[in-house]
């Protein structure tokens, strides 16, 4: 009950009944004193709505001030500043109300203290990456670069605020055309005199309410060059498997032979003979199909014309060609590049694209032929397409793990690259790259 009357509530009824009561009396005894109504009542009225006005600038006044106090630190905390609180000694509803605006502006401060450290961390944790990171807004700036991206894209310098298009003119031909491109490949730039692969990948989300841009590149150098350690020890143990499923029959199957011939017995020799003959044929396979991508040959340049090239690749894998062919000549070596484009159609083909939707495009791209093949199979993950290079790597179960690799070396040998991606509707490209001359 006493928590009520000194409510806020409690305190102005209080102030009305004791000025109503305050003109009734004065009224009443007005008219005991035997003044006409006319004037005691008006008299009253007045004393009534005087005391009135005086018991409300009484009772709103500090009310008044603290809800201007209140609005201050409002204001305060929507320019993000919670450092503000207001003191109050009132045990009403308006006291209440403080005491919780207070506790809001304590939460307040330990979340943003919280939110800074938190934000401090991932940026020590973004800037220390190995991993290059760029993000670029919708119209092409620059908002944030990473001290890995500096180095890779800008000697060092920063990038935040440069046209993301601007950047990419002094930036080497590889990343150029994967980060124009906005998919997921490798690229391989040549870095201080040595050449050095990159993962790119890309993403597309919103931030504060405004579509962002983000690359990310991931060094594989080192992790290629460990895959490629490891590969050639595993190289090793399948050729010494081979040797010795091969070597010990043929061992064995001798030394029966030399000892039926000692013997005289010579009615098994032929089929000793056969079962050697037919060992050493399957080894004189296995040796040249590693041979060849040991030891492929320099290219012989000629000129190819492209409608003959397609004509011949069309009679042993079926695609569809994009674009018009161009009259200009290609130079290289054709029984290499042939061989190549063979095997990345019968891959597009093995992806499990449907075959009208395997397809093959040629065009000329900043001094360079660009021969892309493309299909809409599963695509490749991206542990697949780091890996996809290195020599034996396969994820094919009867796989040799040659063909990428075969393909690669090939682009190398005639000074050009070749190129792996995912396509946006689903699917992979891959792009042999050759010099024009």
């Amino acid at each position: 009950m006493l928590d009520r009357l000194l409510s806020l509530e409690g305190r102005l009824a209080a102030a009305l009944i004791g000025a109503a009561m305050a003109a009734f009396g004065l009224g009443y005894g007005m008219g005991q004193a035997q003044l006409p109504p006319v004037i005691a009542w008006p008299v009253a009225a007045a004393v009534l709505v005087t005391v009135a006005v005086l018991a409300a600038r009484t009772l709103a006044g500090p009310v008044a001030q603290l809800i201007r106090a209140l609005s201050g630190a409002v204001q305060s905390f929507k320019d993000g500043d919670f450092a503000f609180s207001v003191h109050s000694n009132r045990t009403d509803e308006l006291g209440e109300l403080v005491v919780a605006h207070n506790d809001l502006g304590k939460v307040l401060r330990e979340e943003r203290q919280n939110l800074f450290q938190r934000e401090l961390l991932l940026h020590t944790v973004v800037q220390n990456n190995p991993t290059a990171l760029v993000l670029s807004n919708a119209r092409g700036h620059i908002v944030h670069a990473n001290l890995a991206a500096r180095h890779l894209l800008g000697h060092g310098r920063k990038l935040e605020g440069q046209l993301l298009s601007e950047l990419l003119e002094s930036v080497p031909d590889a990343l150029n055309e994967v980060i124009r491109a906005r998919s997921t490949g490798l690229a391989t730039v040549e870095v201080e005199g040595q050449d050095e692969t990159y993962h790119v990948d890309y993403r597309e989300f919103q931030l504060n309410g405004q579509r962002h841009h983000m690359h990310l590149f991931k060094h594989l150098t080192r992790e290629l060059n460990r895959q490629e350690v490891a590969t050639w020890k595993k190289v090793i143990r399948v050729i010494s498997h081979e040797l010795n499923n091969s070597l010990a029959p043929v061992i064995s199957l001798s030394h029966s032979g030399q000892t039926l011939l000692e013997a005289e017995q010579y009615q098994r020799l032929p089929q000793i003979l056969q079962t050697i003959a037919e060992r050493a044929r399957h080894l004189e396979g296995f040796v040249k199909s590693y041979a060849g991508f040991a030891k492929l040959p320099l290219p012989q340049l000629e000129d190819v014309d492209w409608e003959e090239l397609l004509t011949d690749l069309a009679r042993q894998w079926s695609f569809t060609r994009i674009g018009e062919l161009p009259q200009q000549p290609g130079r290289f070596d054709r029984v290499q590049v042939e061989q190549v484009l063979i095997n990345l159609l019968k891959n597009a083909h093995e992806s499990g694209s449907p075959p009208e939707q395997v397809a093959m495009r040629v065009q000329l791209v900043k001094g360079n032929w660009h021969i892309d093949v493309l299909d809409r199979g599963a695509g490749m993950s991206t542990a697949v397409l780091e890996n996809a290079l290195i020599p034996f790597y396969s994820t094919k179960r009867s796989g040799s793990g040659i063909g990428l690799a075969l393909a690669r070396e090939v682009a190398e040998a005639h000074g050009g690259r070749l190129r792996l991606r995912n396509r946006a509707e689903g699917g992979t490209q891959v792009t042999l790259q050759l010099p024009v001359g």
